[in-house]
């Protein structure tokens, strides 16, 4: 709420210090309820002379009142501390009195504020009657003593206050307008306060009123002593109104009126005398400047600014524009014309004879006198800089209609393109100088015509496009084709700029494109012809040396030119046509207005031939020097500037669709490269830069999801069952060829490098697709990149390490910097492959791994780009390498965990040095809200620090999957050192364990500086690890870390006299308690029950019971399943019956398939896995191997399907398998761990379908041997593939597993492709699907499906086929859609996939949407399926 001006003077004074304010601030709002009127006019101030008039609140400005300089003197009042008296001395910024006659004496040279001050000093001598009648004596003792020092001081402060605000005042069109800019001065001025004026006005007012204002103010703070007053509003209200009735505040009034008067009368007597002055001494500035030679810049008009306005009534305009009649002579004309340039152009274009003026000034701008028609471009250049739109548009109307008509009319000298143009002919001078002042305000008006009626714009653009359509009728001349206006304006504006922002903003795209369309359709038709016409040129120019002649127009802005001959004007022109129609295509409207039909054609121009037509350009473009690719500013060469436009489409999704996604345009874009695949000879001038430049706008198009499927498909997805060679195919031919260097046209080139890396760069936005990944694979172009990075990294390590002083520039040194940056460039192609899962496979075959994450964490570390079509940095690689034990060790070899490490201990435990200053960390005594992660893990974002932990949280959980978990700690003890020093950081995942997980010592706590923050840090993450069961076994069969987390629960009981106590609540224990339960239960949504990490209100705040021994509490443990009913339906039987004649094996199948679906759709709970008990002796096994039989049985048990007995039968079964399989191994050399010794985790599938047959031994072992020899085993089965012989020897020692380079790879796909929102938000939060979906399949979905759905779908994989445990994972994203959008905002996707169970998710409910994907993608799938033994190929 805003205080009046009246309320801040009393304020000034009752207050003076802040203090005294604010206390006063805190009693005023409901004045405002109460009496608002009252209160908002007590600031109204009243009218004085011809200043209007100048509130109270610039009198007593809030900034004065706090400057109360300390003093031992004996206390004075409020004003007489605030304003000195009015005797004191005039500030040192004032002039002496003398010296303030002499500046009177001068003149003002005001301006436009001086006639302003003439026209108020008259109106107000009208109103007063010229006397001072009714003057009190007091006011009239006070003007007697007003002494001429007095006057002339005034004087000089008000000249100078007019002299500040003048050129606000010159911009306003009335009188009115500028007394309205005076009126609101306060508002808009911030050196108002400053003005020595206001300062005069203030110390006196001050003086006069001050004694009022502290006697009121006295009598209401009494009153309020004594309890008769209301607080602040009443004294405010009080003292303002008793204020203004005073007498002293009338008699002020009075005498300020008939002092500045006096002072108006006196400036008002000297204004005329002086203008006379200012006019003379103009007349003679005027013909000094007109007697030199005026060449160009004829719309420049600073110097019009620092001229003073005549200003003139109606009476004087209308005899002006008579004198300016061209009938007139020559030097009435003249005068005039002077006369009218010294006159403000408000007022001329307001005066009511304008239209007749402007008439006469269109007709005289064809005057021959050059200076004549120069002076009227100068005040149209003096009224296009200074008048609003309204005004400026008829000037401009004006001036467009006159060029129109020069060009029609016959009389002109217009000249011919044969001609060309001389600019140092006098007459093309002039008519630049119009053009180009026409051009000027082109670009200049869009950028305030919005705020101005749609029907001015509408007339600006409407006399512009109707100028530029002037066509001559020649059809009777013989002489040749005359230049068009549009000729003129594309010298000036070589780019269309003016086009370029008439169609940035809606509001004026509109309307252009509307009168395109309606009227001046011929301007676009004409652009495309140029456009022909210069091809047509360019084809008509090759010679016998299949070269294209080098025509003049590689036109360059730097070059001083005086001519252009008539092929350089045509090429000028054809650069605005493109430039002009390339904005045009980047709106909808614009390319609705094609086809169109040229002249002396039968055949329509569609878009997609001007597109084709462009692409043209840029092979078949004349000469080129081969220079560096760098674009210069006034480049103008075809295929830079073709190149840009084409990029802007790019850009655009919806121009790139309806423009370049189409085979007619990628088949122009590839009609070279078609060529030289072929053999056949081209005629391409500098062919390496046109080829790089097709390859940019290819890798542009592929880097869209559309514009790849047209590369790959050619638009049609049913293609890509096909042989068929798309666009895609004939790309990675010929960048196979280029690093092949198998092109002879190309071959020794210096540019080849460069062209390599810009196809490469095209393949790479392919390769680094699932999709597209699968169409390239064929052609083996990760082993091409590979071959030419290892040539490439044998010739730089022969580059000799560089000498200090030797010369750098070089060109040993240069050649040496181009291996350099070819072998990075090729370094990071490689890279990206490991973008998809079975790109890393092929990635980690050519055995440049190492070398790439190793280059990728120095870019990483650089935080440079990934590229320049990648929006996201290397996060989602991270994770897709973090997935397999080659890409963990990779990692962990060039340093990338370690800083990673590093980075989390900084921010987790040192923070930020200006945080712990000003908010220094409390101990939390409450369990964290969400997740019990105060500390940014799940909250939203609230500062730097919280972001930068979260991100570290979630960087490890991408990076800590099972397999690199195994690589980078199995088998590794912890360090439990007796004593850690604060200065000892972590570096690896085991020291991540020892310092934030396992604090099983006082060393380790003490350790840490911020121990809850820290240990609940490391207790999420071990919650997350968890999640997966490999993990989780590998955890506790190393490090023990049940034990360690209830030994911690043991230490939070409080020890009471009569023994053990309640346990102790905090984030800490809650979230212990939280992994302790998820730890030791396994079961889905439905069979477990996991303590939440939240505190409830009320009196039992964490209603969990905590425990710190097993067995859990019954809480929770969900009830047992009950055992199915045995009684077989009919349906059941007669798949039981299918599968016991397999007579016909097609027909059997199908029946099986057939009947099984039926089952699943109708009545799924009748399928459920349960056979008779089966004993057999227990054999020792692994650690690893011993924990997940009793989690397995443990498991078999709540679920009533196993009984005592049942672990010895398991271990039996698992030992069976061990010796099955390794009879099946190869031999591999590796040193990664995990094919050191056999299988790295449990065998969940054997366990489940031990589970399944109710633990029999036999039953299970005759299955799992049977089912071996299936394509399904591969991938249900993970143990059966490890180092297996069925997979390539390349593969083998790989450590990565099919389920991951083919399972995963093609969920992803699909995954792009029918869930694209899903797919999306995994890349934005740097997760991987394939991540995830390996963690779900090796673990056969325990922990996240209950056991009938886990039953559900292993039969639906062995019946249906191996691709839909693909379709399975599809339909589980499908489910989880919302979920994960979610999630992904509130940037912890991560944890909610690894750590949420799939709730209300059942196969039966998705089957009917598996078999659509069946029918769409089976094919594909299944071929590569079966193709796994040759993926490396």
């Amino acid at each position: 709420m805003k205080e009046t001006k009246w309320e801040r003077e009393i304020i000034c004074c009752i207050a003076p210090t802040s203090a005294g304010r604010d206390k006063l601030h805190r009693a005023r709002s409901h004045v405002w309820r109460r009496q608002p009127d009252a209160i908002s006019g007590m600031g109204r101030g009243r009218k004085w002379g011809g200043l209007g008039y100048v509130s109270l609140s610039g009198v007593f400005p809030p900034s004065s009142c706090t400057m109360v300089p300390p003093s031992s003197e004996p206390p004075q009042s409020p004003v007489s501390l605030l304003f000195p008296p009015a005797s004191h001395p005039a500030p040192a910024s004032v002039a002496p009195p003398r010296q303030a006659s002499r500046d009177v004496a001068r003149g003002p040279r005001e301006g436009a504020a001086g006639a302003w001050l003439v026209a108020k000093g008259r109106s107000f001598r009208e109103r007063s009657g010229g006397s001072d009648a009714g003057v009190p004596a007091v006011a009239t003792r006070q003007m007697s003593h007003f002494s001429c020092e007095d006057e002339a001081l005034l004087q000089s402060m008000l000249r100078q206050l007019l002299q500040s605000v003048k050129e606000k005042i010159t911009g306003a069109p009335s009188v009115e307008c500028a007394e309205e800019i005076l009126l609101h001065l306060e508002e808009t001025d911030e050196n108002f306060h400053n003005y020595e004026f206001v300062k005069y006005l203030r110390q006196y007012i001050c003086s006069t009123l001050g004694s009022v204002i502290e006697e009121e103010t006295e009598k209401c703070t009494s009153a309020q002593n004594q309890g008769e007053g209301s607080g602040y509003d009443t004294l405010v209200q009080h003292v303002t109104k008793k204020t203004q009735e005073s007498k002293e505040y009338r008699e002020m009034m009075h005498s300020l009126k008939n002092v500045m008067m006096v002072v108006v009368e006196s400036l008002i007597n000297k204004f005329e005398e002086d203008q006379m002055r200012n006019k003379e001494m103009h007349r003679k500035t005027k013909k000094e400047q007109h007697s030199a030679y005026y060449t160009d810049n004829c719309s420049d008009s600073d110097s019009s600014f620092n001229q003073s306005y005549t200003f003139m009534n109606q009476e004087q305009l209308q005899l002006l524009v008579e004198r300016l009649d061209p009938a007139q002579p020559k030097e009435v004309r003249q005068e005039a014309m002077q006369t009218l340039c010294s006159a403000p152009p408000s007022d001329v274009l307001n005066c009511e004879s304008w239209s007749n003026l402007r008439k006469h000034l269109t007709m005289s701008l064809s005057d021959p006198d050059s200076t004549f028609s120069d002076r009227i471009l100068r005040f149209y250049a003096k009224t296009f800089s200074s008048s609003p739109l309204n005004m400026t548009r008829e000037v401009y109307t004006s001036l467009a209609k006159h060029l129109e008509l020069y060009f029609l009319s016959g009389e002109n000298c217009v000249p011919t393109i044969s001609d060309g143009i001389d600019i140092t002919n006098p007459e093309i001078i002039r008519l630049l100088k119009k053009v180009r002042l026409l051009n000027e305000y082109q670009r200049e008006v869009p950028s305030f015509w919005i705020r101005h009626p749609e029907k001015y714009m509408e007339e600006i653009v409407e006399s512009t496009l109707l100028l530029l359509s002037v066509k001559r009728d020649q059809r009777h001349l013989v002489s040749p084709k005359l230049l068009d206006p549009v000729y003129f304006l594309a010298l000036l504006d070589i780019k269309a700029v003016w086009f370029k922002k008439w169609m940035h903003a809606n509001y004026s795209r509109t309307v252009v494109l509307r009168l395109l369309e309606k009227k001046y359709k011929s301007l676009i038709n004409a652009s495309v012809q140029q456009c022909v016409y210069y091809f047509e040129s360019c084809e008509s120019a090759v010679d016998a040396t299949s070269r294209v002649n080098v025509l003049p127009q590689q036109y360059r802005s730097n070059n001083q030119k005086t001519f252009y001959s008539g092929q350089e004007l045509q090429y000028i022109y054809f650069v605005h046509s493109l430039c002009l129609l390339g904005r045009l295509l980047i709106y909808k409207q614009g390319r609705n207005l094609f086809p169109v039909q040229l002249e002396n054609r039968k055949d329509f121009i569609s878009l997609t031939d001007l597109l084709v037509l462009f692409i043209r350009f840029i092979y078949c473009s004349p000469t080129c020097p081969k220079i560096t690719l760098t674009v210069h500013t006034g480049n103008y060469s075809p295929a830079i500037l073709v190149t840009e436009v084409l990029q802007i489409l790019c850009d655009r999704t919806e121009c790139a669709t309806e423009c370049l996604y189409s085979n007619t345009v990628i088949d122009a874009l590839l009609h070279p490269i078609h060529n030289l695949l072929n053999g056949t000879e081209i005629y391409i001038n500098c062919p390496e830069t046109s080829l790089i430049h097709i390859a940019d706008i290819l890798a542009r198009i592929a880097a869209v999801e559309d514009g790849l499927s047209l590369v790959l498909y050619g638009g049609n997805m049913s293609s890509a069952k096909k042989d068929s060679l798309t666009a895609g195919h004939t790309i990675v031919q010929f960048t196979k060829k280029l690093l092949d260097e198998n092109v002879s046209v190309l071959s020794g080139t210096e540019m080849l490098p460069a062209l390599k890396g810009a196809f490469i760069f095209v393949c790479r936005q392919m390769y680094g697709t699932c999709e597209g990944l699968q169409v390239l694979t064929p052609y083996g172009l990760h082993k091409s990149i590979a071959d030419a990075w290892k040539k490439a990294s044998s010739l730089s390590e022969r580059i000799p390490t560089p000498v200090p002083g030797a010369d750098s520039i070089s060109s040993g040194n240069q050649e040496s910097q181009n291996i350099m940056v070819w072998e990075e460039t090729l370094l990071d192609d490689l890279l990206n492959f490991a973008a998809t899962p079975k790109g890393l496979l092929l990635l980690q075959n050519t055995g440049a791994l190492n070398e790439c994450v190793t280059f990728m964490f120095s870019r990483f570390s650089k935080k440079r780009q990934v590229s320049g079509c990648e929006r996201f940095s290397y996060g989602v690689m991270v994770t897709q390498m973090a997935a397999t034990s080659p890409g963990a060790v990779a990692l962990q070899r060039s340093g990338f965990i370690k800083a990673l490490i590093t980075e989390l201990w900084a921010v987790l435990e040192c923070g930020r040095d200006d945080l712990r200053v000003t908010h220094p960390s409390s101990t939390p005594v409450d369990p964290i809200d969400r997740s019990c992660q105060k500390n940014a893990l799940q909250l939203p974002v609230q500062d730097d620090l919280n972001h930068q932990i979260l991100q570290s949280f979630l960087a490890l959980v991408n990076l800590l999957s099972y397999p690199a978990i195994y690589e980078l700690i199995g088998d590794q003890e912890i360090p439990n050192k007796p004593e850690y020093s604060l200065r000892e950081v972590p570096t690896n995942v085991i020291d991540v364990i020892d310092r934030l997980i396992i604090l099983n010592s006082e060393a380790k706590i003490h350790s840490l500086f911020n121990y809850e923050q820290s240990h609940i840090f490391g207790l999420r993450l071990l919650s997350v690890l968890c999640c997966d069961l490999d993990t989780l076994l590998l955890l506790e069969s190393q490090y023990k870390v049940s034990q360690v987390l209830l030994n911690a629960q043991k230490e939070n009981v409080i020890e009471t006299s009569e023994g053990p106590g309640n346990f102790i609540i905090d984030g800490i224990s809650v979230e212990t308690n939280h992994i302790l339960v998820r730890i030791n239960l396994t079961g889905g949504p439905a069979e477990r029950i996991l303590p939440q990490r939240v505190l409830n209100k009320g009196t039992d705040p964490y209603p969990w019971p905590m425990f710190s021994s097993y067995p859990l509490p019954r809480c929770y443990l969900s009830e047992a399943p009950k055992k199915a009913d045995f009684r077989q339906d009919s349906d059941l039987n007669k798949l039981l019956a299918s599968l016991k004649n397999p007579e016909k094996q097609p027909v059997w199948i199908e029946n099986c398939r057939r009947q099984f679906c039926k089952i699943m759709k109708a009545k799924p709970d009748v399928i459920s896995g349960t056979t008779d008990d089966a004993n057999v002796k227990n054999e020792s096994l692994s650690s690893v191997q011993q924990l997940g039989i009793k989690m397995t049985v443990r498991y078999g048990k709540y679920l009533n399907l196993l009984k005592d007995g049942a672990e010895n039968d398991l271990c039996l079964v698992l030992m069976h398998c061990d010796k099955f399989l390794k009879q099946q191994q190869t031999s591999v050399q590796s040193s990664l761990r995990c094919l050191q010794e056999g299988y790295a985790g449990y065998d969940w599938f054997a366990s489940s379908v031990f589970l399944i047959m109710s633990g029999e031994r036999e039953k299970t072992l005759t299955f799992l041997q049977q089912f071996s020899s299936l394509l399904i085993s591969a991938f249900l089965w993970l143990r059966r593939l490890h180092v297996s012989v069925h997979l390539p020897i390349d593969t083998a020692e790989s450590g990565i597993h099919p389920i991951y380079f083919c399972s995963a790879h093609y969920i992803e796909m699909l995954l792009k492709a029918e869930l694209p929102l899903v797919f999306s938000a995994f890349h934005m939060s740097g997760f991987t699907p394939s991540q995830i979906c390996q963690q779900w399949l090796s673990q056969c979905f325990w922990n996240y499906l209950d056991w009938s759905e886990i039953c559900h779908y292993i039969a639906t994989c062995i019946f249906l086929g191996p691709d839909y445990q693909i379709y399975m994972s599809i339909s589980v994203f499908k489910h989880l859609q919302q979920d994960i959008l979610q999630h992904t905002q509130t940037q912890d996707l991560q944890v909610f996939l690894k750590e949420e169970a799939l709730h209300r998710f059942r196969v039966s409910d998705y089957l009917e949407y598996m078999e659509s994907l069946e029918a769409t993608y089976r094919p594909v799938l299944l071929r590569d399926m079966r193709n796994i033994r040759m993926q490396s190929t």
